[in-house]
């Protein structure tokens, strides 16, 4: 059986998605996501927020959804401070630094920013020599697939409220992180917690498309200028508004996603009962294991997957990725393989 377990977006879009779009596929409709589709999803996605204040706006995709906050929300010698893992830093080919912002990195654990790393950051900072750091940026899930709990978005909260910092996330798992076995945010959490994120929707079972969240009423205005400046303001914005719409009724946005994580985590307890270990804990739909390299070269041969890094000498590590649509036979027949 040949599978691809390299990412969550290989699989075009969930069958209800496919049969909205085309039901509304001959209905005529105001663009620049003023149609009447985006404004459903939108109030679909306030009241999962328990918040009608946010600002929505659907866009095509994460690092678009990024640019556009971070060049959005900060003046031009303010910076954003990550984890050397995050999205941004490793793999946007520099688009946040080319909206003139610099990064400032720190190791961060298993994937995700300390509190401790925000306040050296802010104490690192000092004068007018420097960028003054002013955006905390983290994904939940991260990019190692660890998740943050509800008391670590609180700790980095209050680090943020502290010294006046803003908090983004990246969350295109989000639905992952959210409905994750070790997880115990809820979107109202996030939403209570953080300035402004975004909801995934390319990586969740939508064919293509992100929710980004304003909560801060000081980051709301011109941001549609600047979405229309970057190429962001699509004129058949319905056709995301339509899929979010989808996905925010009846529960079908974590249904794809609890299915996803299961399917991992149905990996996962069959790699470690092989005897294999993991770079971080798998906790979401993605899963990063250590196997030997003559291992990886047979699994190649049948699966398909990331090499993501040099382990040691005769080691490597893996990474693995479960979407809404994986199904157990692929799970199956890879565990039997090694």
């Amino acid at each position: 059986m040949h599978y691809n377990f390299r990412n969550d977006y290989s699989e075009g879009a969930h069958p209800n998605i496919i049969k909205a779009l085309g039901n509304s596929n001959t209905e005529q409709a105001d663009g620049y996501g003023e149609d009447k589709f985006s404004f459903e999803a939108a109030d679909k996605i306030k009241a999962e927020l328990g918040c009608n204040n946010a600002d929505i706006h659907f866009v095509s995709g994460g690092t678009q959804a990024n640019l556009l906050c971070v060049s959005s929300f900060l003046k031009p010698y303010e910076s954003v401070i990550s984890a050397q893992t995050a999205h941004i830093e490793v793999h946007e080919a520099g688009a946040i630094e080319f909206t003139g912002h610099k990064i400032n990195t720190y190791p961060g654990i298993n994937g995700k920013l300390c509190p401790e790393q925000i306040q050296e950051a802010v104490n690192f900072h000092y004068d007018e020599h420097m960028v003054v750091p002013k955006l905390v940026f983290i994904s939940n899930t991260t990019e190692l697939g660890t998740v943050y709990r509800k008391k670590d978005l609180e700790a980095i909260s209050e680090v943020c409220k502290k010294y006046n910092l803003l908090l983004y996330i990246d969350g295109a798992r989000l639905g992952q992180a959210i409905k994750s076995s070790v997880a115990d945010a809820s979107l109202a959490d996030i939403a209570k917690l953080a300035d402004a994120f975004y909801i995934g929707g390319t990586k969740n079972g939508a064919l293509i498309g992100e929710a980004v969240i304003i909560i801060n009423p000081e980051l709301k205005p011109y941001f549609r200028y600047n979405m229309k400046q970057k190429g962001a303001l699509l004129a058949k914005g319905r056709i995301i508004g339509i899929q979010f719409d989808e996905l925010f009724k009846n529960g079908l946005y974590y249904e794809l996603a609890s299915h996803a994580n299961n399917m991992a985590m149905n990996l996962a307890n069959g790699i470690d009962a092989a005897g294999y270990k993991f770079l971080a804990p798998p906790e979401s739909n993605q899963i990063f294991p250590v196997f030997p390299n003559k291992l990886i070269d047979k699994l190649s041969k049948d699966f398909e997957f990331y090499v993501w890094s040099k382990y040691d000498e005769n080691n490597s590590v893996a990474r693995l990725v479960c979407s809404w649509a994986t199904k157990n036979e692929a799970v199956d027949a890879f565990l039997k393989s090694i």
